[in-house]
């Protein structure tokens, strides 16, 4: 389960004021690994409204580190194909938040974005980066996939193809999906890491 019930408001705040994640045990490790528990965070999506990981108890959650004016994330998103692949697992209960950990976005960024691209997720503000870090994602898109018990079992590359050409999306294993299906199924997650592509995530710091 995810911990952390018992964090305070104050505490809350704090993290979405700053973007810093709270990391389960007092674990203050920068970087989240499979097989381990996912580093816990409270940030805004794009309407001002809190997202904490630590609610999300007995849910499979994608996290997907985002950046509309990378190319390699717009090879997902303009055709569709991302959207159509967060849809698709929503109606199966799982939980997709795109996170945003570009320095100097803000919500009205995200929202304007999320429009353009007809986006119905959520997208979360970590422009602070704390988030970004405590994931060690380096690239956009980076894709982590938490299971119902808070810990990660997929950390890595969207698909088997490191392009920017969206015509490769239909040749290429998806491996968030092939993940996906697999801790629905209720087994053990095949291909649990891969080496992520993209540009590098453009931090603060």
């Amino acid at each position: 389960m995810f911990c952390c019930k018992s964090l305070t408001a104050a505490a809350a705040a704090v993290a979405i004021l700053t973007g810093v994640a709270f990391f389960k045990g007092g674990d203050a490790s920068p970087t989240a690994a499979v097989g381990q528990a996912a580093p816990l965070f409270t940030l805004e999506d794009q309407t001002g409204k809190a997202v904490s990981l630590a609610e999300q108890t007995g849910k499979v959650v994608v996290l997907e580190w985002f950046n509309n004016e990378c190319p390699f994330v717009q090879k997902h998103y303009t055709g569709g194909d991302m959207n159509k692949l967060a849809t698709a697992y929503k109606a199966k209960g799982v939980l997709w938040f795109a996170i945003n950990s570009t320095k100097n976005k803000t919500n009205a960024d995200n929202t304007a974005i999320a429009k353009e691209w007809n986006i119905d997720r959520q997208i979360l503000n970590d422009s602070t980066g704390a988030t970004g870090h405590a994931y060690g994602a380096k690239t956009t898109p980076t894709m982590v996939i938490i299971d119902k018990s808070g810990n990660i079992v997929y950390q890595g590359a969207i698909d088997s193809t490191a392009s920017a050409d969206q015509a490769d999306i239909a040749k290429s294993e998806n491996y968030v999906a092939k993940a996906l299906d697999e801790v629905l199924a209720g087994k053990p997650v095949s291909t649990q890491q891969t080496k992520s592509y993209g540009c590098g995530v453009k931090y603060a710091k």
